[in-house]
């Protein structure tokens, strides 16, 4: 098998372990939500089940809706999808004609963030309209942190590739705990936080009109619509949260180095599986201990982790 068809292999499995393990990562977001709040929980299993029942019924549309509202569900999907090949979660190889630098990645956030903000507004509602004025105000203090964080990391690798980002930090353990690494992950896990819509800045299990972001944006939606829309949400939680998980213990992630041959995916398979849903309890269990922002402090976290990604830039410079 030549080395392009390994990369290719590769990707193809890393998409497929993503969009396997996506449904089970909200599954134990909820079930140790559960047992913190001493309820027994509905299963690991069941946001997988509700996704089948959800792509076996007919979409409805709301009155006045455009092809909006048929477009965007694809749209979000077809990001996360996109995101789930780019960043290396499972392996850091990569075909050359479709590159994972840090601008490719962010490009393909914001388009599945914009989709998601204009599903909110096509259908007119006055829920949707609020809930996507919120959705596009975070993803405006998002965006730049993610971006200036992830460059920090890439100051000493020379690249603004994920992948040998990741690469990096393994071959130079010494990066994972220098100041303007700490600096830029602390960074890059609030905007995580605020862009998979979690707790401070939004509560994913809400249905108050006055505290909801996500779900306001996506009341309009139902059968194989909703189920598009939920699917890649939850494939951006999953992407980014691998990320972190990667960047803060980048052991065990197949390099391109390995070919990436089948012993190596396997492990990086199992690591990235483990790795993911320790994050994903820790920060379950964060949420239940925390409560959430007021709309109006959202701003101050936001610009917070904004000023902290840049001084990681600064460090990533000055100290090296």
């Amino acid at each position: 098998m030549s080395g392009e068809v390994r990369v290719v292999v590769a990707v193809v499995l890393q998409t497929v372990v993503v969009v396997v393990a996506a449904p089970f990562l909200v599954g134990v977001l909820r079930q140790v939500r559960a047992r913190w709040e001493g309820r027994v929980g509905q299963g690991l299993l069941q946001p997988w089940r509700d996704l089948v029942k959800l792509a076996r019924k007919e979409p409805l549309q709301a009155n006045g809706s455009t092809v909006v509202a048929w477009v965007a569900p694809v749209v979000v999907l077809g990001s996360g999808l996109l995101l789930a090949a780019l960043v290396p979660t499972v392996t850091t190889a990569g075909p050359a004609r479709l590159p994972a630098d840090l601008f490719v990645v962010v490009s393909v956030l914001l388009v599945g963030t914009v989709a998601l903000g204009l599903l909110g507004l096509d259908a007119g509602s006055a829920f949707g309209g609020m809930g996507s004025s919120r959705h596009l105000t975070i993803a405006a203090l998002v965006e730049p942190t993610v971006l200036l964080a992830v460059y920090a990391l890439s100051v000493p690798v020379g690249s603004t590739a994920l992948g040998p980002i990741v690469e990096g930090r393994l071959a130079d353990p010494g990066r994972v705990v220098a100041p303007a690494g700490v600096l830029a992950v602390v960074a890059l896990a609030i905007a995580v936080v605020a862009e998979t819509a979690r707790i401070p800045v939004d509560n994913p299990s809400t249905h108050l009109e006055l505290t909801m972001v996500h779900e306001a944006m996506v009341l309009e939606s139902s059968g194989r619509d909703l189920a598009a829309v939920e699917l890649g949400s939850w494939l951006r939680l999953s992407v980014l949260l691998a990320l972190v998980a990667n960047l803060v213990v980048p052991w065990g992630v197949a390099t391109a180095g390995d070919g990436p041959g089948l012993p190596a995916l396997a492990v990086g398979v199992v690591a990235v599986v483990v790795k993911t849903a320790v994050s994903g309890v820790l920060l379950a269990t964060a949420e239940v201990f925390m409560a959430k922002l007021r709309l109006f402090r959202v701003p101050e976290l936001l610009t917070g982790s904004f000023v902290l990604a840049f001084l990681a830039v600064t460090g990533s410079y000055v100290i090296g």
